[in-house]
């Protein structure tokens, strides 16, 4: 995966950076494997903005992706790798050998014609979903469990891979992208890889059009607004509105805002350093 730079023959161009798309081999998705997207514009039931700075984009169809890989023994070919406008990562079709279809997220190195396998018996390769108990120590793993059977939660963006350092009774020690350090049971599955389009962090929209067309209204400043629309609007001139805030008073940095007994704490061994 890499990015394109434009000349500046315009505006938009001087600072446009975007993806090559080299490794996209399908334009049009698997028609099993899509539904339609409804649009919310941010609004609820009622028609009350509930969530700000959203609206308008291009139509959209929702891919569903395959975070269980629970088709265990049975061996999937890669069809084709696919732009997903759901997320950043890049999408792979694969075509099981019983002649069933699913979609799952395309980690680095994967390419067209590779065989993939999910279970116990998986090998340790590139794309293969098994669990961590069979996973080598040390190996860089992604789509990663926090329950067993319950689909993959952790390490699902572009570029994004955890690493697993150990091994502590029924548990394995992940190092996560965050950081931070934690248990998770044994039993849970990942799949072995980094995520790929690992370039997307590089990428730069260039104008202001091209994020409208993703459905992103105008972001502005609490800072530049009134007092009863912000904790940090109001001011002569332009005044500086303190400790960033968010639009309820609460610190928007350096808050914990994670729950101190929350159960799933004793299983955090080194909390991140974000």
């Amino acid at each position: 995966m890499a990015v394109r730079k434009f000349k500046p023959t315009t505006p938009g161009q001087r600072h446009k950076i975007i993806g090559t798309f080299e490794e996209i081999t399908a334009s049009v998705p698997e028609k099993s494997l899509v539904c339609g997207k409804r649009s919310t514009g941010g609004r609820n039931n009622t028609g009350k903005m509930t969530v700000r700075y959203i609206g308008g984009g291009h139509k959209q169809k929702f891919r569903f992706i395959d975070f269980r890989r629970e088709k265990d023994g049975v061996p999937a070919v890669v069809k084709t790798i696919e732009y997903d406008p759901n997320r950043s990562a890049r999408i792979a079709l694969l075509f099981y050998a019983d002649g069933e279809k699913r979609y799952i997220i395309a980690p680095n190195g994967l390419k067209v014609g590779a065989t993939v396998m999910s279970g116990a018996e998986a090998a340790p390769e590139v794309g293969n979903a098994l669990p961590l108990q069979n996973i080598p120590v040390g190996t860089v793993i992604h789509n990663i469990e926090l329950r067993p059977g319950q689909g993959a939660l952790l390490v699902r963006s572009a570029g994004n891979f955890a690493q697993l350092t150990s091994r502590e009774g029924r548990y394995c020690v992940i190092k996560l992208p965050s950081g931070e350090t934690r248990q998770i049971l044994s039993a849970c599955k990942a799949t072995v890889g980094s995520v790929g389009n690992s370039d997307h962090a590089l990428e730069s929209s260039g104008k202001a059009g091209r994020s409208r067309w993703m459905g992103r209204r105008p972001h502005n400043r609490g800072v530049v607004m009134n007092p009863h629309d912000h904790p940090m609007g109001g001011g002569e001139g332009r005044q500086s509105g303190g400790h960033p805030r968010s639009r309820k008073g609460l610190y928007a940095k350096g808050l914990k805002t994670r729950a101190p007994k929350k159960q799933s704490n004793k299983y955090i061994i080194e909390r991140c350093n974000k």
